[in-house]
């Protein structure tokens, strides 16, 4: 059965760890400290979804104007290292065995009519009918954040960095993982001698890169793989006398292709109470066959051979879909036991509460609704929600039940975020509010009656303003 008891509190007090998370929400707040504190409050203590940016000023938590709200976003100043420090430092979600395990996954902030919006990408995002994508305008990014055990619908994000249009991803995405898994090993969250910390991604992923990038890092890394993919197995050994150059790679796995399967080294099946039977297959030391193209143009030494452990999860259903295809996951250790095995796929399965996190963030907290111009204005906005998520995952411990009559009671800890969000109007009355008061004033004379607007703003282009070259004559091409 997949674990399902809720993680242990710390030994603080959880009333002390909200304020002083609050205290240092404003110190990371360097300029219009005041209005950026009190959007925040007004996001967590607004009536229902958050459904316009300018209606949050009509909160009580809000008691500037309107005004005040637009130029706190504008031109407010956010200190981003102090504040990716004060997440790291907060009590850490654990798994079962005492280990970190970190999700990686791309959100998108969709914006097709902002033509005066610089910086966007076209984000891919789902159709409406099965199997159907489209490309849509928008500023995608990219998410770190902490998972819990059991079935759940928090998490704790970490870090949020924007991919620009310059920006690889999966370099990016190394970065980001770097810096995470540093910050958490100077809170103390992470010591010599822990297990690896476990880092989950979806498709999309360069997972085999990320590997290789942060191999000197004591992570582990899993991600899922298309079913169409091509690995290959260990070099069979030489046989004496062999003459000729040996071989590099051994015979082919095709993953849709059962013929080329070989005996699998473990073969499982576990009993679940949401997926049916799982059955769960591993081969060891498979790997890719890397060419010198796209991303491993600039490689100038040999191509490594970046070995892992290949596992196939076939469930009996999964929510809303009777007849599941198998599920292909790759993980950067080598020979692992049944125990190894059991704990990457369901993690892996964990991996899916970042989906509900995203969904708070967009249809209850309000994230992808204003209709911000600037990408640095959308930056801070994005923060200032993560700050927000970050305060109801501190006061669940706190909160009362304020449960519709429809709604069936929950356990102890064991409220959604937005349940949670509820009651936070209550709990914000007695921690901290260091917000100043508002000076009295009177608004600005505006732009005179009959005048127009005779600087309009720029239109940007949309995609990406570097193209990378997909083979070395490619290159050359260009060079010459």
């Amino acid at each position: 059965m997949l674990p399902s008891d809720p993680p242990t509190g710390g030994p603080a007090d959880p009333a002390v760890v909200l304020a002083d998370f609050r205290r240092d929400l404003y110190a990371c707040l360097s300029a219009r400290a005041d209005a950026l504190f009190e959007l925040a409050d007004a996001v967590l203590c607004a009536d229902g979804p958050v459904t316009s940016l300018v209606g949050l000023s009509l909160t009580a938590e809000h008691r500037r104007g309107h005004g005040a709200l637009y130029d706190g976003l504008n031109a407010g100043r956010i200190d981003v290292a102090r504040m990716r420090t004060a997440l790291a430092g907060l009590p850490l979600p654990r798994a079962t065995d005492g280990r970190i395990v970190l999700a990686v996954d791309v959100s998108n902030w969709l914006r097709p009519d902002a033509s005066t919006s610089g910086d966007r990408l076209f984000c891919h995002t789902y159709g409406r009918a099965r199997n159907q994508t489209q490309m849509i305008p928008g500023w995608p990014y990219s998410f770190i954040a902490a998972l819990e055990p059991g079935r759940t619908s928090w998490t704790q994000v970490l870090d949020a960095r924007r991919l620009g249009p310059a920006d690889d991803a999966t370099a990016v995405t190394a970065d980001q993982l770097r810096d995470v898994v540093d910050r958490l090993a100077a809170a103390g969250h992470w010591r010599h001698g822990d297990p690896p910390i476990l880092i989950v991604a979806d498709t999309g992923y360069d997972i085999t890169r990320l590997a290789h990038v942060l191999a000197d890092l004591p992570v582990q890394l899993l991600g899922r793989l298309r079913a169409d993919r091509v690995l290959r197995l260990p070099k069979p050994p030489r046989p004496p006398a062999t003459v000729g150059r040996p071989p590099k790679h051994g015979p082919e796995f095709r993953l849709n292709t059962p013929h080329t399967w070989p005996t699998p080294q473990h073969h499982t099946t576990t009993d679940t109470s949401r997926y049916g039977t799982a059955n769960i297959q591993s081969w060891n030391r498979l790997h890719p066959r890397l060419t010198r193209r796209t991303s491993w143009i600039d490689h100038t030494a040999d191509l490594p051979v970046i070995e892992g452990t290949l596992i196939r999860l076939q469930v009996d259903h999964l929510p809303g879909d009777r007849d599941p295809k198998p599920v292909w996951l790759w993980c950067s250790t080598t020979d692992a036991t049944t125990a190894d095995i059991d704990r990457w796929w369901q993690a892996f399965l964990r991996r899916f509460d970042l989906e509900h996190t995203f969904r708070l963030f967009k249809q209850t907290l309000g994230w992808t609704r204003p209709k911000i111009r600037t990408p640095q204005a959308a930056d801070r906005w994005t923060w200032l929600i993560i700050t927000a998520h970050t305060q109801l995952r501190l006061a669940r411990t706190l909160t009362a039940d304020l449960r519709r009559p429809w709604e069936r009671p929950a356990p102890p800890g064991r409220l959604t975020p937005a349940r949670v969000r509820r009651d936070f109007r209550n709990i914000r009355a007695k921690s901290a509010r260091p917000a100043s008061p508002p000076k009295p004033t009177r608004p600005g004379p505006g732009r005179p009656p009959g005048s127009r607007n005779h600087r309009p703003a720029p239109r940007h282009d949309i995609g990406k303003t570097s193209k990378r070259d997909l083979s070395i004559t490619a290159r050359n091409q260009r060079a010459g």
